[in-house]
């Protein structure tokens, strides 16, 4: 019962604080998502049957092409991801900072080695049997907004996630593990009506990939911004404080 009344409680922040903070956080998944939906559209309307394999310059360019959309496309998520704990937690009374100072302080080279590390565990986990991963993806699943947070570095970062998750397990895994669910399955009606409406094209797959991420991927960091700063402060007594308050669009 006291799972259940924390859980409800910390759904209802959820959503208090992404409504306060919508106008910005989907100014902001704009700005990041819609030109790296474009490179994914790109991607998925390559026809890898028609690539002369036999070529090897080819064959280097399509991976080359593939690796550098891998990367904007972890970059993007990233930078959204650190961006929104910034967002969240800067001092209260005081401007939000511009899009060009939020990108400027994040630490690009901790998230990135951060997600590459958690993701890489979690799918051969997931490969493997199937359970080491879904407990990978909730213990460790804290590690990316703690590097903004806290200032840590990789190791530190999944050691502290799994630190802030001991003992709150299941608290963690009903706030992240339904989000991500029930988001993919939103995400894939959304892909669906749109490709229904507007065909397979290019566009329509820009378009779709587009509003996924655009109206989803807030959705999943606030929580995992909110979430660490619960466990840090019950953990430690002290850490950063949420801003509730709505802010002016980033300029």
């Amino acid at each position: 019962m006291a799972l259940t009344r924390r859980l409800l409680g910390t759904y209802a922040e959820i959503g208090r604080t992404y409504w306060s903070w919508a106008p910005t956080i989907l100014l902001l998944a704009l700005i990041v998502f819609v030109p790296l939906a474009a490179i994914d559209g790109l991607v998925s309307h390559v026809e890898i049957d028609q690539v002369d394999l036999d070529s090897g310059f080819k064959v280097f360019a399509l991976a080359l092409a593939i690796g550098a959309i891998t990367a904007t496309g972890l970059l993007g998520e990233v930078f959204f991801s650190g961006a929104v704990a910034v967002m969240l937690t800067h001092p209260r009374g005081q401007r939000l900072p511009s899009l060009l100072a939020i990108a400027r302080q994040l630490r690009y080279r901790r998230l990135i080695a951060v997600d590459i590390v958690y993701v890489l565990i979690v799918a051969i986990g997931l490969i493997l049997f199937i359970l080491p991963g879904a407990l990978a993806f909730v213990w460790l699943g804290l590690a990316g907004p703690i590097v903004e947070l806290e200032e840590r570095g990789v190791r530190a970062a999944l050691k502290r996630s799994w630190e802030l998750v001991r003992g709150n397990f299941w608290f963690v895994l009903w706030v992240l593990v339904p989000i991500e669910v029930f988001g993919d399955a939103l995400g894939e009606g959304i892909a669906g009506i749109v490709h229904a409406v507007a065909g397979h094209g290019y566009l329509a797959s820009w378009l779709a990939e587009a509003l996924s991420n655009v109206l989803l991927s807030p959705i999943f960091a606030v929580a995992a911004v909110l979430l660490t700063i619960k466990l840090i402060a019950a953990k430690d007594g002290d850490g950063p404080q949420v801003n509730h308050d709505r802010e002016p669009a980033i300029a």
